[in-house]
């Protein structure tokens, strides 16, 4: 499996519901890594996975829909914590909306899957691995 990475990231704020989340309960921030990885079995007629510019811009596209908000203001996410684990599936969602709607190109019509990964800091992370 052939696998390429990009890397932005983004700020948000939000707080969660429950008594596990302790002092998150509060609105708090947090500026998320994103690393978002595209695998196919086999390299397309350029060979390559897919082209590394509309990944990176795509990703980005994503990102700023989500950037300098405040989730728990966003009606998508009405009821929702947004862990981290949740905010992976919806980064890798959306990125395969992008990916039907031929924004990565049409050599990325064969992709696998995509995998994201938030990175909370230097010692925590959380993902979301999808196929397409």
């Amino acid at each position: 499996m052939f696998t390429i990475t990009v890397r932005d990231h983004v700020m948000i704020a939000h707080s969660f519901q429950g008594e596990v989340f302790g002092p998150a309960q509060r609105l708090h921030g947090a500026t998320y890594v994103v690393d978002a990885s595209f695998r196919r079995a086999d390299l397309d007629a350029d060979g390559i996975v897919v082209d590394i510019g509309l990944a990176t811009q795509e990703l980005g596209a994503v990102l700023a829909d989500l950037n300098y908000r405040n989730l728990d203001d966003e009606p998508a996410f009405a009821g929702v914590n947004t862990s981290t684990e949740f905010l992976a599936k919806v980064i890798a969602d959306r990125l395969v909306e992008k990916v039907h709607a031929g924004a990565l190109g049409a050599g990325a019509r064969d992709l696998a899957g995509i995998t994201v990964v938030l990175h909370e800091s230097h010692i925590a992370s959380a993902s979301y691995e999808r196929s397409l």
